[in-house]
């Protein structure tokens, strides 16, 4: 099992956590919502919570929530400017398929044990 950032990821987060006092760790997981069933869920976090699966990548701490372990796991975080924008991107290996305006995703149930 495994969560990644890429150094662009790893910097933006590095980032964040030094701007929020008490934050100590990047919280990544998945929540019901949108045509395709699934999307990411994102924030800062402190302490694991119970059933919390918790990954170190470059000096991130990374924190899952049991319940979406299943559908992310293997996930690279990435960080890319676009622009005058920016965004952070999965390149999640458990999606099937996506909607049409990006915003969820499905996955195979057996795949992820979903």
């Amino acid at each position: 099992m495994s969560i990644t950032l890429t150094e662009a990821a790893a910097e933006r987060v590095r980032s964040y956590l030094a701007e929020q006092p008490g934050m100590t760790a990047l919280r990544f997981g998945v929540r019901r919502t949108g045509c395709s069933g699934w999307a990411y869920a994102v924030d800062l976090g402190g302490a694991a919570q119970d059933g919390d699966r918790e990954f170190q990548d470059q000096g991130i701490r990374i924190l899952v929530d049991a319940d979406s372990l299943a559908l992310v796991d293997g996930t690279v975080i990435d960080f890319v400017k676009h622009g005058l924008g920016a965004q952070f991107l999965f390149r999640n290996p458990n999606v099937a398929a996506e909607c049409g305006c990006g915003e969820s995703f499905t996955v195979d149930p057996a795949a992820a044990g979903a």
